[in-house]
């Protein structure tokens, strides 16, 4: 790591990760090099190995900083909203991972290649991050249903977050894909992020 206050380290890391971003929205994972997001920045291309090894730690701290994200938005609604019918909250979770397209498109990619290209104290810290949404999301069922038993709890806990792994793929279809699928003659059903979660989510809350 390069010397230099605490602050500019955390800049130029943000820097390099909004690079990143801003690259994803045109490029796919498998396209984007180190040397592009390099590239992107204000320093010097080479620099960027003093922050990160690898475009899988890049990809990793964004994905750790969108979970962030999510969870800020959740804790926001606990303090502001003390009771939530089941309908509400399926509607609540189902907006908030609206608002995070970004979360959602990462986690449908090869998790397991951004881990273990990713050094230790990298995936460290993005599981602090996935550990505190996971809490979060416990924490929601604590408030808004004390009714829920601990296993009803974990239930909803260990279905709903692998199913995140797919949300992506089910609501954002190219037009190769939904050509190939009508070639295919499968009657698929395409629905938004907001349908899909809500459907999950409130189907795991039960009646």
């Amino acid at each position: 790591m390069p010397k230099g206050s605490p602050e500019l380290t955390e800049a130029r890391k943000e820097e390099i990760i909004n690079a990143c971003e801003a690259l994803y929205k045109t490029k796919s994972f498998k396209e984007i090099t180190l040397k592009d997001i390099g590239n992107a920045t204000s320093f010097t291309r080479t620099s960027i190995y003093n922050y990160f090894q690898t475009k899988e730690e890049i990809f990793l701290a964004l994905l750790k900083r969108e979970y962030e994200m999510w969870i800020g938005s959740l804790k926001e609604t606990m303090e502001r909203v003390d009771n939530m019918t089941k309908d509400e909250f399926a509607a609540m979770l189902a907006h908030s991972l609206e608002d995070r397209a970004q979360l959602l498109k990462i986690m449908s990619m090869n998790h397991y290649d951004m881990e273990t290209g990713s050094r230790s104290e990298h995936l460290a810290a993005f599981k602090v991050a996935y550990g505190e949404a996971i809490r979060t999301v416990e924490a929601c069922l604590d408030k808004y249903f004390p009714e829920m038993t601990a296993a009803q709890k974990r239930d909803f806990i260990y279905t709903f977050f692998p199913f995140m792994f797919g949300i992506c793929p089910y609501t954002y279809v190219t037009e190769k894909q939904r050509a190939a699928m009508e070639e295919a003659g499968v009657n698929y059903v395409f629905m938004s992020i907001y349908e899909i979660v809500y459907n999950c989510a409130r189907t795991l809350l039960g009646e």
